[in-house]
């Protein structure tokens, strides 16, 4: 129940729609440019992480090879350092305010996330 409440808050005031948006707009970039589709569905998958984000946790997939280490490095040289730092920066913004620590937490659960997405899955966390 508490991972309920705080998903519902963490999408009005934490900024979950925002990033989803803001993901998805990202995604939809990727798919029209035919090359990035893997960038989009890596970006779809953040979309869906960012607006649900407690009661969830990034694992490896099982079948990721060298191609997403590779895909991944590209990323990173793209889009994901500066996606990773701006959670960070709003993750320390958050943690200021004592109400503000479960989205500033929720932040830094989407550093790892943003700066290397291919090749992990977001499960249940039970």
């Amino acid at each position: 129940m508490i991972r309920f409440v705080l998903n519902v808050l963490w999408l009005v005031f934490g900024g979950g729609l925002v990033l989803a948006v803001g993901y998805g707009i990202a995604a939809l970039i990727c798919f029209v440019l035919v090359i990035t589709i893997p960038f989009g569905v890596a970006s779809l998958r953040l979309a869906v992480y960012s607006l649900w984000p407690f009661g969830r946790t990034l694992v490896p997939k099982p079948g990721a090879g060298v191609g997403s280490g590779l895909a991944n490095i590209l990323w990173v040289a793209l889009a994901g350092w500066w996606l990773a730092l701006s959670h960070i920066l709003a993750g320390i913004a958050l943690c200021v305010t004592i109400i503000g620590i479960p989205f500033g937490i929720a932040n830094f659960k989407l550093v790892p996330a943003a700066f290397w997405p291919l090749g992990r899955d977001v499960v249940d966390v039970p």
